[in-house]
């Protein structure tokens, strides 16, 4: 929260700098008469927008780096998961013994598509991909798309553990 207040205060000072600075310019140029100030004050308050500006632009600098730190390794991580759940989806189908066709057929359920759209990509009847469904169902030993799903969150959040059987993101 503090960093926040800090960015919002930053903010408007470089606001007020930047309107400082364009305000005089625009006073200028239209030859609109003003009251002078002090050449002193007038050199402060430009020194300091002028800070404020360079402060400003290297909190950006900090603040674009470490947003790049963290997406890079949010991507890092996804990453790491994708690769993991699908070790878990392989190594499932093949001690499910699938045949290639119920494999296909429990990528798309797991992906979420409906029994119309796998036919569609399959070239096939609903009819059929509600057969192969069904043993995939029956083999996986649960009784639909949910449940299958939650074979592999099971499977896949296991893994995080460590062989103590402790939660490994706890700790």
């Amino acid at each position: 929260m503090k960093l926040k207040r800090v960015i919002l205060l930053m903010v408007l000072v470089q606001a007020l700098g930047a309107l400082f600075f364009i305000g005089d310019i625009g006073l200028t140029i239209l030859g609109i008469e003003r009251e002078p100030i002090a050449w002193e004050l007038r050199e402060a308050v430009e020194i300091g927008a002028a800070i404020a500006l360079l402060i400003g632009l290297v909190m950006s600098g900090v603040l674009l780096l470490q947003s790049q730190r963290r997406l890079g390794k949010a991507e890092a991580r996804l990453q790491r998961a994708s690769s993991d759940f699908m070790e878990v989806v392989e190594d499932s189908f093949s001690s499910w013994n699938l045949t290639p066709a119920e494999r296909d057929v429990a990528f798309f359920v797991l992906k979420g598509f409906s029994t119309q759209e796998i036919a569609g990509f399959r070239k096939t009847s609903e009819g059929t991909v509600k057969a192969q469904t069904n043993a995939i169902y029956r083999k996986a030993g649960v009784s639909g798309r949910g449940q299958l799903m939650s074979v592999f969150i099971d499977d896949l959040l296991a893994e995080t553990r460590d062989p103590a059987g402790a939660d490994s993101m706890k700790a």
